[in-house]
């Protein structure tokens, strides 16, 4: 399933990042954002135990379900749209998760460099 008006960092079409648990900003599995989001999911990340834990340190707990918000929590292995920012701190970090770059907006480039992102992408 392809988000047709959007791009992503490779200048193709956004591509899903995953329903299952279902991610992004709108809850639509595709990691876009309007002018509301402050948080700029716009990166599709494979997360890791050590980001998970990272990003738990960070105030930010994405292993806890939230039944409130139909959150499941995560675990390894599951992808979701991240914030760009956080995704940068986890790389400054050393504990950046891998990055599905067909499924990553191309507004990422804004704050983490192509190579960066190529760098710990997968197709």
């Amino acid at each position: 399933m392809k988000q047709p008006s959007a791009k992503n960092i490779l200048g193709t079409e956004l591509e899903n990042c995953c329903t299952h648990p279902p991610t992004g900003y709108f809850r639509d599995g595709f990691c876009r954002a309007d002018e509301n989001d402050w948080g700029q999911h716009v990166v599709c990340a494979i997360v890791t135990k050590e980001f998970l834990e990272f990003s738990m340190s960070r105030g930010n707990d994405l292993m806890t379900p939230k039944p409130e918000s139909q959150f499941p929590g995560l675990k390894p292995g599951d992808r979701w749209c991240l914030c760009a920012l956080r995704w940068r701190e986890a790389y400054e970090a050393g504990v950046a998760p891998t990055v599905k770059l067909e499924s990553t907006h191309e507004k990422a480039l804004e704050l983490i460099p192509l190579e960066v992102l190529q760098a710990h992408g997968v197709n």
